[in-house]
């Protein structure tokens, strides 16, 4: 069975609904996951717009998910047994989709890592580029789920 992560509020590949947008409701959507590989002991979430402007841009990141767990609730601020790193608004929590008017349909990724260690060394809050950089060694596998949105 493969590594799989979806939502309730929205299908792979669909709109992003307005209570999950940086001008909307702005609450992190329910997120929830099955079939981690063996060797799982933490996961990793980080939600990325590679549709912006300027490149990738990255809206949330939490870290140190214990493997045991098997879903995110609607609106997660965090921090219960994880962490949050730096977005690229300069945030430590969510920040949902947000592009610029008139710049047509962007795709979230939110991607759900494996990792093979329980725990991430940050030493403090970091920014997501560079705890994805720290991840990378221990990723076992990584499960994407596509939302798109676009602000009129």
């Amino acid at each position: 069975m493969a590594f799989t992560l979806e939502s309730p509020a929205f299908e792979n590949g669909h709109t992003i609904p307005e209570p999950y947008v940086r001008n909307g409701g702005n609450l992190s959507p329910p997120l929830r996951w099955k079939n981690a590989p063996a060797g799982t002991k933490s996961f990793l979430l980080v939600v990325e717009d590679p549709d912006a402007p300027r490149g990738m841009f990255r809206h949330w990141a939490v870290y140190d998910i214990a493997a045991g767990r098997d879903r995110l609730p609607e609106g997660t601020a965090g921090p219960e047994t994880f962490h949050q790193a730096v977005n690229d608004f300069g945030n430590t929590h969510y920040d949902g989709p947000q592009p610029p008017k008139g710049h047509g349909v962007h795709h979230y990724h939110f991607r759900l890592s494996a990792l093979d260690v329980e725990a991430l060394e940050t030493g403090g809050e970091p920014e997501i580029a560079n705890l994805l950089a720290q991840a990378e060694p221990h990723m076992i596998a990584t499960a994407d789920l596509v939302g798109t949105y676009e602000s009129r």
